[in-house]
């Protein structure tokens, strides 16, 4: 709701100064063109999330995602070691990492609501229990292998190379996940039984 205000008062902000300064042509030119561009960007993003999703639901279909779930398992069991007693939960997070890894932070997102509210359940708290902040911080920081969205950005602005940002995008989300999780793990309450 707050945001809605926000949006107003700059939208008659900006009327009002193109109007003492003689510049509310520009002003409605800008604001036309910045809502194509809006409409033509999303229906890129749109198609690029849609042709991910679907990878994912083939993965998750054909027995993929069970392997890479498989695989992550190790790793995700000493993350969180309470989702290990739900299989559910479990695979939530094992979806939701996998997502990230490819750089679908937009798929990643039911997953990670899934993953979520399974640990809040198994916690048995109300406040967030340190799991669920470490599910938040992998998640915020998450580690991409290929950054489809950015990639996907880069091709329609006419990038010649759009993954040709993949050793520093590697290198900052190892980084950014490492430094964040040591913060979480330094900024931990003590459990709660």
């Amino acid at each position: 709701m707050l945001l809605s205000y926000v949006v107003c008062a700059l939208f008659l902000v900006s009327l009002t100064f193109g109007a003492l300064n003689g510049t509310l042509p520009a002003v409605s030119a800008a604001a036309l063109s910045g809502a194509q561009d809006a409409v033509t960007l999303s229906i890129s993003l749109c198609g690029m999330i849609c042709l991910w999703s679907g990878v994912i639901e083939l993965m998750r279909r054909s027995g993929l995602a069970e392997k890479l779930s498989n695989c992550l398992h190790p790793l995700l069991s000493q993350l969180f070691p309470s989702a290990v007693r739900d299989a559910e939960t479990m695979d939530a997070l094992s979806t939701n990492v996998s997502a990230n890894l490819l750089g679908l932070g937009n798929a990643a997102t039911p997953a990670g609501i899934k993953a979520a509210l399974g640990l809040k359940r198994l916690s048995g708290q109300e406040a967030a229990s340190n799991e669920l902040c470490r599910l938040v911080v992998l998640n915020t920081a998450s580690i991409q292998l290929l950054p489809t969205t950015v990639g996907s950005l880069r091709a329609s602005f006419g990038a010649e190379a759009p993954f040709d940002i993949l050793p520093a995008v590697w290198l900052s989300s190892l980084v950014s996940v490492a430094a964040g999780l040591l913060a979480a793990r330094a900024f931990e309450r003590p459990e709660v039984s």
